[in-house]
């Protein structure tokens, strides 16, 4: 089949969807128009831009993103089997619906809630078929549900570690939640690596670790294999699984996290799962006492990227 992945993939890991669906004998293209740059032509257009956001709800750069993504497609030439697209509020509608025009099937994936990115309300209706990872989403836009994925598998953990626990995020409204887990950890003596990303140098809690510029995904798997649990916490309005949860689970790591709809989903086992209250985090030493319990092969393999490819595009 011929199939087109669009993201906005600054992290890198959508392009593993991409790599499988090769392995899989897929012709397959992928337009990361997180590489897309655009500039304004002069001052001018800033204030057009201001403009168009504040009286039309529109964006220059979701435009310019829409019409690259059409050029590239222009360019590939065949139409599509599928094209899948993820971060689709990040692209004017306009071009979201004219992505049909190269393909049989036009899909979309949201893993951010429309709580938080209310752009997905206007956008989730321009695809044949749309998915989120937030089930109130699913329902009040019509959408299937789909988690995000494992992205890095690594199923023989190592059994000593550097730290207990390990978190790295950036500075948003998450901040005193993580503070309070911060505080408890001391406090029991567990040992963590707690790093918050702020670029404008104006954080000053000693038992936080704060960095100014971004860090490679190479350079941050290193302290997830030397930790024992992965600490999540969900952001406000958000219930979907983050990429953390499923990196837990592929490297098998225990998990410490903020999302109490956890415990709704078929791979739980409060052996590997604590679920804490973030006004009230209690984290008992006890929980790092005993070794993470594998998976089930069945549970697992529904959250690699061969199982979210099923899914989403239902094909084997």
């Amino acid at each position: 089949m011929r199939i087109t992945l669009v993201s906005f993939d600054n992290w890198g890991l959508n392009e593993g969807i991409a790599t499988v669906l090769k392995q899989e004998g897929h012709t397959v293209n992928h337009i990361d128009f997180n590489s897309f740059v655009y500039k304004y032509p002069n001052p001018l257009y800033k204030i057009y831009n201001f403009v168009l956001k504040f009286f039309f709800k529109k964006n220059i750069k979701n435009i310019y993103y829409g019409k690259e993504i059409i050029n590239r497609l222009k360019q590939i030439g065949e139409k599509q089997d599928f094209i899948l697209t993820i971060k689709g509020d990040f692209i004017d509608k306009k071009y979201l619906k004219e992505l049909k025009n190269h393909t049989t099937k036009s899909i979309g994936f949201f893993n951010d809630s429309a709580t938080r990115c209310p752009k997905i309300n206007k956008v989730a209706s321009s695809f044949d078929q749309g998915f989120s990872f937030e089930k109130d989403d699913c329902k009040k836009l019509n959408l299937k549900f789909a988690s995000n994925w494992i992205y890095k598998e690594s199923r023989n953990s190592e059994q000593t570690f550097d730290y207990q626990v390990f978190n790295i995020s950036s500075k948003d409204k998450r901040l005193p939640v993580i503070s309070k887990i911060v505080s408890e950890l001391k406090s029991k003596g567990i040992k963590y690596k707690i790093m918050v990303l702020d670029k404008n140098h104006n954080s000053t809690e000693n038992d936080i670790e704060f960095f100014s510029k971004k860090i490679s995904l190479n350079e941050i798997s290193k302290y997830i294999e030397k930790s024992k649990a992965l600490l999540d916490v969900n952001r406000e309005g958000q219930l979907g699984l983050t990429f953390r949860i499923f990196e837990s689970i592929g490297l098998e790591k225990k998990l410490i996290t903020t999302n109490p709809d956890i415990v709704n989903y078929d791979f739980y086992n409060p052996n590997n799962i604590l679920v804490i209250d973030e006004e009230n985090p209690v984290i008992p030493v006890s929980f790092f006492e005993s070794d993470y319990e594998k998976l089930p092969e069945e549970i697992y393999k529904k959250y690699t990227i061969k199982g979210w490819i099923e899914n989403v595009l239902a094909i084997k």
